[in-house]
């Protein structure tokens, strides 16, 4: 248990199902599926533990051995999550009594016993409190806990879960992937992710700016992909992200990360100028 935890307090907001799509996004990181030690560390996960539940929850069917540790700097948050996880393994909620889940305080220092090292962490709307300027600071702290082929994924989400965005950064607290994830049903455009980009991000979604011309790109693409609506949603995003690739913007992945609302980009395609 640190006695000090690096960093502030969260403003605790937790839902059910909120995280579910960065979820999905380290179940399938090899990061996490070729791990020695598939330890996950659900950093600032809220005033409730469930964000580490259905991590765990989700994880289990990538891997049985996988196990998840919440942190977070108030110890009354340590306190609420440790009695859910009481009633957890009494068999008195809807996730398995035996997962392998745990909670303890800490911040971006990820204190672990025994000098482990995880082999994600991820700390989803952590930095929005913060300045640009800290960012850098704080991948490297938490980065620094990583095991070698490690992986920090830190970004921001919408209460829902409906509009999401994060970066990979690597254990030398090297960024590498860019990814917004959206639900389709419903979407109107694209940029609405622009409210819910990463700290790294959010202040450079103006003119000039790389993330600037991905989401302008974006939404003229789905715009022009409408006709495709009366086949769904999905086969919109779809057509609007190929012409993105046909374009020339270095699009990762493929069809199957696609059809989730996914789109990835190497970090360099967006990265702030002057970085």
């Amino acid at each position: 248990m640190a006695s000090s935890p690096v960093g502030r307090p969260t403003r605790g907001t937790t839902g059910t199902n909120r995280l579910r799509r960065n979820d999905r996004w380290i179940a399938a990181s090899a990061a996490f599926r070729r791990a020695a030690d598939p330890l996950v560390i659900d950093l600032g996960y809220g005033a409730s533990g469930v964000t580490a539940f259905e991590l765990a929850a989700r994880l289990r069917d990538a891997r049985k051995d996988a196990e998840v540790r919440g942190l977070e700097i108030d110890p009354a948050r340590v306190a609420t999550a440790d009695l859910q996880l009481a009633e957890l393994r009494a068999g008195r909620t809807g996730f398995p009594p035996d997962l392998r889940v745990s909670f303890a305080r800490g911040g971006f220092e990820v204190p672990l016993p025994h000098g482990r090292r995880p082999a994600i962490i991820r700390a989803m709307n952590v930095l929005r409190q913060y300045e640009e300027a800290d960012v850098a600071a704080a991948w490297r702290t938490m980065a620094a806990r990583l095991a070698p082929d490690g992986l920090l994924v830190e970004g921001t989400c919408d209460e829902i879960g409906r509009v999401s965005s994060w970066i990979d950064v690597t254990p030398d607290a090297a960024p590498v992937r860019f990814t917004i994830s959206l639900r389709l049903a419903g979407l109107e455009r694209p940029s609405i992710v622009a409210e819910r980009l990463p700290k790294a991000l959010i202040h450079r979604n103006v003119p000039g700016e790389r993330v600037h011309a991905l989401l302008l790109d974006l939404d003229r693409e789905w715009d022009r992909a409408a006709a495709l609506s009366t086949f769904g949603a999905t086969q919109r995003f779809l057509a609007a992200v190929t012409a993105l690739r046909d374009q020339g913007w270095p699009v990762l992945g493929g069809r199957t990360r696609w059809r989730l609302g996914e789109l990835t980009v190497p970090w360099d395609a967006v990265a702030p100028l002057g970085h």
